[in-house]
């Protein structure tokens, strides 16, 4: 399938399709990861992956990478269609901030508002990843097993 839109439908209590996201997740707040649930996904899923990724960011990686990893999640089971907020479980990857775990939105000042966007992949092999990949390392592993994805943005300017 590759890297195409499916059929999957990713939501949050916490904000709506191309709504602010609240305080209390990004930098300024508390920030804990959003509750998200996901439904949709294709016959054959076997396992997930979580991404938030701000493809606004002022940032282009030595490998031509671009925009700021926020999140990455993984090793979801099939079973699971949905996130707690502040969600503490599953493997973990590395973000740009330099750690792993959510790293909330937090755009440089004056830099205006930014989207962000949160993307579910549904994947047809149980991968069992190492903890602390980087977003790129984790879509090279996961890319031949994406049967399905979607996303849902939010958006935010610092205060």
């Amino acid at each position: 399938m590759g890297f195409a839109l499916s059929n999957m439908q990713l939501t949050s209590a916490a904000f709506s399709n191309d709504g602010r996201i609240p305080s209390k997740h990004t930098g300024e707040g508390e920030d804990v990861s959003p509750a998200l649930s996901w439904s949709g996904e294709p016959a054959g899923t076997q396992s997930f992956a979580v991404i938030c990724h701000d493809p606004d960011a002022p940032l282009i990686g030595a490998q031509g990478t671009y925009g700021f990893v926020h999140w990455a999640l993984y090793n979801i089971p099939a079973d699971v269609h949905s996130l707690p907020e502040g969600v503490n479980a599953y493997a973990t990857g590395r973000t740009d901030f330099g750690k792993t775990g959510y790293g909330g939105p937090m755009p440089p000042p004056g830099h205006g508002t930014h989207r962000y966007y949160f993307w579910i992949l549904a994947l047809n092999a149980q991968l069992d990843l190492p903890e602390g990949l980087t977003l790129w390392q984790l879509l090279e592993k996961v890319e031949p097993h994406v049967i399905g994805m979607n996303r849902l943005v939010g958006v935010y300017s610092r205060s």
